[in-house]
């Protein structure tokens, strides 16, 4: 069994929903309190032992590249103030991983996207994880989803439980063994009375590099687009796919509410904010 060195990050879509501050800037950099989003994600896939990593770009995300780079003039300016603390966080995320790009000519989602990371990934399992879905977890979800892949040599889909009236929104697990949690397909935004479950795929991913013969033959899905999804499913019918249940909170930082909520709870997380944050929350008056 080859260990999972490598991750895909999707990060090309256009962050519509927020608009206009995504005119200019990619929503994965908008900052959680003061780390741009995608941060947190690379983080949680370092902690999992990830030592490559691949993000899928759009033309305009190059904001996203500029991060994980060297910024030599900063790090100039801070050694020069003295300003050595900071110049030493600035320097370390340029070390987090072995950081790799590749543009997305056209939007033809998520199935394309991933389909480009093939020379990348070559013949090794590999992570993806989605740039809107920021966790906070005691132990990286990510790595949970690594201790099913080693245990059961499996493809293995990252799952929490959700509101019932919420599965429109969501791929929704159809189990063929629910104790062991060995999926039997997954269900991309059923009606909400026909969802065969309530656990829901929440952008943590780790699968084995045959997914690429199914993009290759992938036909168009919801949108009109390539849906990585779509890929999965087809892999189900020729390998074994695996729910891990983690233990962590998700956010959906694509939204504005899931953006706003990560926010306040990553501040309540924060010895040198949680006090002021509580002090401020108590204080409001809400109609």
């Amino acid at each position: 069994m080859k260990k999972v060195r490598k991750c895909v990050i999707p990060v090309a879509g256009m962050g519509t929903r927020f608009l206009p501050g995504t005119k200019a800037i990619p929503k994965e950099m908008f900052p959680i309190i003061d780390k741009p989003a995608i941060q947190y994600i690379v983080e949680e896939a370092v902690e999992s032992g990830i030592e490559e990593i691949l993000f899928i770009t759009s033309s305009y995300k190059n904001s996203v590249i500029d991060h994980f780079d060297r910024n030599f003039e900063l790090e100039t300016r801070l050694e020069k103030s003295g300003k050595l603390d900071k110049l030493e966080l600035v320097k370390k995320i340029s070390k987090l991983a072995n950081f790799s790009y590749i543009r997305q000519g056209e939007p033809l989602g998520s199935g394309h996207a991933i389909k480009l990371a093939k020379n990348f990934v070559g013949d090794e399992p590999f992570a993806v994880m989605y740039g809107d879905d920021v966790m906070m977890y005691d132990k990286p979800v990510l790595g949970q989803l690594i201790d099913v892949y080693e245990k059961r040599d499996c493809n293995v889909i990252g799952v929490q439980e959700i509101d019932p009236s919420l599965a429109y929104k969501y791929g929704i697990i159809e189990y063929e063994d629910k104790d062991t949690g060995k999926i039997k397909t997954i269900i991309e935004k059923p009606k909400n009375e026909e969802a065969p479950s309530n656990h829901a795929g929440l952008g943590r991913y780790i699968v084995k590099p045959e997914i690429f013969d199914e993009l290759e033959t992938l036909s168009k899905g919801a949108g009109n687009e390539y849906q990585f999804t779509d890929a999965m499913k087809s892999l189900m019918n020729k390998q074994d796919f695996y729910a891990c249940k983690f233990d962590g909170k998700y956010f959906d930082i694509g939204s504005q509410q899931g953006y706003l909520k990560a926010n306040v709870e990553f501040a309540l997380k924060r010895d040198d904010l949680k006090t002021d944050v509580k002090k401020y929350i108590k204080g409001l008056k809400i109609n």
